[in-house]
């Protein structure tokens, strides 16, 4: 009866007081917690379509094929296939069962087996490709309730460090659609390729609707704050940041079977008592999941590591297992974290954790640079196949095998590399770049410089409208205002570049009659529109029959 005076007492004081009261509850709840600490496991799921090796050295470029061709002139699938099959056998398919069996034996239970995925779209492509048993499994997973899936960018890209937006958003919807259609599942929490990440990342993926983002939680960002708590990234209002816990994730990631480690051999009890040992409220343990029989084979032991480490965490009484969803529900962030976007973006890659494992020399940033630079060109194309080839040239692992520092991440780099050296990696990469980019110039009938739309002379005239090819040019007469229009016909822009870009003197001829009508407003714009649309269609025709090999 006590206990029921002193309940009705509080709400009557809630009533009054209003907010202190309420304030003062959540207090008391989150001191009663403070014990608790959740352990997040990710396990990281990607497979890159590789280039084929030696392309230039074989003599390969400027074949004449048809367009469905270039997947396989470009790409080996075979290679892909028999990477693809020994992970599944060594890694993907063992360590799905141990995971389902352990989520099954613990479901009754008070405190269950929960794990998490980060899985490429490429991953998923070839799962549909080579194994499509191994699909199944993820979805067995999924159904469990007690694993969650994450985003990411479809191609395991590095479209998040383009000057511009727009292909980072697509990849991420792209991806989260897979997930949905593949899996049955909508990821909550985002988690950019290799955790790359700063400010203006975390803004975009708040702005996608994602509830958290993780990062690697390296001192740099953290200033001596511990990395097993949940931050706000600056800029942001809703989402937050979870961090990896690298040194706990790399003893199992990398040191798990090393045998000059002073912790060799790593057993399960031992591991679970270091994390027992950890303060906070969340551990976020994000290993590659090959970590688990292909990076260390099975005879090491690590798949019964992996069995056995669930119950002797949650024989601890003060640790779960979680979700990143369940955490970013359950705890506050207890501080800010700040990474600029220019100069200060982070990754796990290497020691340095930045973007340098990507861009770091000269061939990472010319094939970056190529291949970033055909965006527009592919864009108003609107042709899905060449985009979806451009897109497979931006996988991250391309700039990966490119890297040329010596030393232990060297060593890393070498191991995951298919190629002799990273120059044969450059080599291959940008001689098969500059052949789709010569396929997709002819095929859309690309000028040689774009035309740019202004309102007047000067830079801060600029509309930021501009127009790559014939098609791109129909589509932006379509947007752009008419005073731009007026401005460049007066002039004889168009017929300008029609004639010195686009090496057209048929169109050329015709936008120099229409300059002469002068036509003025929507007139003129419907009058350039016609003429260009019936030069791009004649243009079209010939190309089609011209191009059935190119």
């Amino acid at each position: 009866m006590k206990v029921k005076i002193v309940i009705e007492f509080k709400i009557r004081i809630q009533s009054k007081l209003g907010k202190l009261e309420i304030k003062h509850k959540r207090k008391q709840i989150t001191t009663e917690a403070k014990g608790l600490t959740d352990i997040v496991f990710v396990f990281e799921v990607h497979q890159p379509h590789r280039l084929r090796k030696n392309y230039f050295w074989e003599n390969r470029l400027f074949k004449r094929l048809r367009k469905e061709e270039l997947f396989n002139y470009y790409f080996d699938h075979e290679l892909d296939r028999e990477i693809f099959e020994r992970a599944c056998k060594k890694c993907y398919f063992p360590s799905n069962q141990i995971l389902l069996d352990l989520i099954d034996k613990h479901k009754r239970e008070k405190k269950q087996v929960k794990v998490s995925f980060s899985i490429s779209g490429t991953f998923l492509e070839q799962c549909e490709m080579f194994n499509k048993d191994l699909l199944e499994s993820f979805k067995q997973l999924a159904e469990t309730g007690c694993v969650e899936f994450l985003s990411q960018t479809y191609y395991h890209s590095l479209a998040s460090l383009y000057p511009e937006r727009e292909e980072f958003i697509e990849q991420i919807k792209m991806h989260k659609q897979a997930v949905r259609d593949l899996l049955g599942y909508t990821p909550r929490i985002f988690e950019n390729t290799e955790l790359i990440y700063n400010n203006a990342i975390a803004k975009t993926a708040e702005e996608l609707g994602f509830i958290g983002i993780f990062t690697e939680g390296t001192e740099k960002i953290l200033h001596e704050k511990s990395p097993n708590y949940l931050y706000k990234p600056k800029g942001c209002k809703k989402i937050k940041v979870l961090l990896r816990n690298y040194k706990l994730t790399d003893d199992v990631g990398f040191r798990f079977s090393a045998r000059w480690w002073s912790e060799w051999p790593l057993t399960a009890d031992k591991y679970a008592s270091w994390l027992a040992a950890t303060p906070g409220d969340c551990i976020n343990i994000f290993p590659d999941y090959e970590t688990f029989g292909e990076h260390h084979w099975p005879e090491t032991g690590v798949h019964e590591f992996l069995r056995h480490l669930p119950r002797e965490i949650l024989k601890w009484w003060h640790l779960r297992m979680a979700t990143p969803s369940e955490v970013i529900e359950k705890y506050e962030a207890v501080g800010e974290i700040d990474v600029p976007e220019l100069g200060g973006t982070v990754s796990w890659a290497d020691l340095e954790r930045d973007a340098s494992c990507w861009l770091g020399n000269t061939f990472q940033w010319a094939y970056h640079t190529s291949v970033r630079r055909l965006e527009p060109i592919v864009k108003e194309s609107e042709d899905k196949d060449f985009l979806r080839m451009w897109r497979y040239f931006q996988t991250s692992d391309h700039l990966y095998y490119m890297f040329t520092a010596g030393g232990a991440p060297g060593e890393v780099h070498s191991y995951f590399s298919y190629f002799s050296t990273p120059a044969d990696a450059y080599v291959t990469a940008q001689a098969a770049i500059f052949d789709f980019e010569n396929r997709l110039r002819l095929a859309t009938a690309t000028a040689n410089e774009p035309f740019l739309f202004y309102k007047g002379v000067g830079e801060e005239n600029y509309t930021g409208v501009m127009a790559w090819s014939l098609k791109g040019f129909i589509k932006a007469l379509q947007k752009v205002e008419i005073k731009s229009i007026e401005f460049h016909n007066s002039r004889g822009d168009l017929e300008k570049w029609a004639e010195h870009s686009l090496h057209d003197k048929v169109l050329a001829e015709k936008f120099r009659e229409i300059r002469l009508s002068k036509l003025k407003g929507q007139a003129l714009r419907k009058a350039l529109a016609a003429a260009a649309k019936e030069r791009f269609d004649k243009l079209s025709r010939q190309l089609r029959a011209a191009t059935e090999y190119f």
